[in-house]
Parts: structure tokens; sequence; C-alpha cells
């Protein structure tokens, strides 16, 4: 898998929503709702950026960090898309299962360079 192409992908995604949320959610939410779009593209735009990067380190775990960072911007950011627009709270309980993932992909990308 081309991981830094999904990443590149992923990066153009946040653009977009960052925009979207910019010019089309900003007269439809409130400022609380607001705040949660915004810190759903921060931490989009973050780990897309390990996307796009964490193959540049060539180990030999390259898909398993990728692939926790990607889960983790769907779970976390996803949940955090969804719950500014819906204003459905219990979908804050998803957010915590993606902060894992982004925890446990930077902690596997740790490992994976510790003897270099």
């Amino acid at each position: 898998m081309n991981w830094s192409a999904i990443g590149a992908i992923t990066l153009g995604l946040a653009v977009v929503t960052g925009a979207f949320g910019a010019h089309g959610l900003r007269d439809r939410l409130d400022a609380y709702s607001m705040g949660i779009w915004e810190k759903a593209v921060f931490y989009h735009f973050l780990h897309a950026i390990g996307l796009l990067v964490v193959p540049l380190f060539r180990i030999s775990g390259t898909s398993r960090v990728c692939w926790l960072l990607f889960l983790g911007i769907l779970l976390f950011s996803g949940s955090l898309y969804a719950l500014a627009i819906s204003g459905v709270t219990r979908l804050g309980a998803v957010t915590p299962l993606g902060g894992i993932a982004f925890i446990a992909g930077w902690a596997l990308l740790a490992w994976e360079l510790r003897n270099r």
C-alpha cells in the first residue's frame, strides 16, 4: 500500500473539511460545535502528515503504524465531525478510541525507530 499517496489524499481531504467548516458551516454551527470541528480538522491534518512522512523512514512496521494513524483519523476526527454536525453527544464515546489509535501508532513508530 502506498501510504505516502494515502497521506497526500488524506491531507487534501483535511483541506476540504477545513474549508467546508470555515465557509459552509460557520453560520450553521454555534461556537462550541465550530470548536469541535476545528479540533477535528487539526488532528486530521497532523496525522495525515504522519501518513505522508512515516513511509520515508523505511521501517518494517510502516504499514502497522500507518493503519493506526489512519484508523485514528477515522475514529477521532470522524466522530468529532459527526458530533459537531449532529449534536449527538454519544458520538463523543468513539473519540477516545481514535486517540488510543493515534497514541499506539506513534508509540509503535518510536519502537521501530529505537535502534536507528
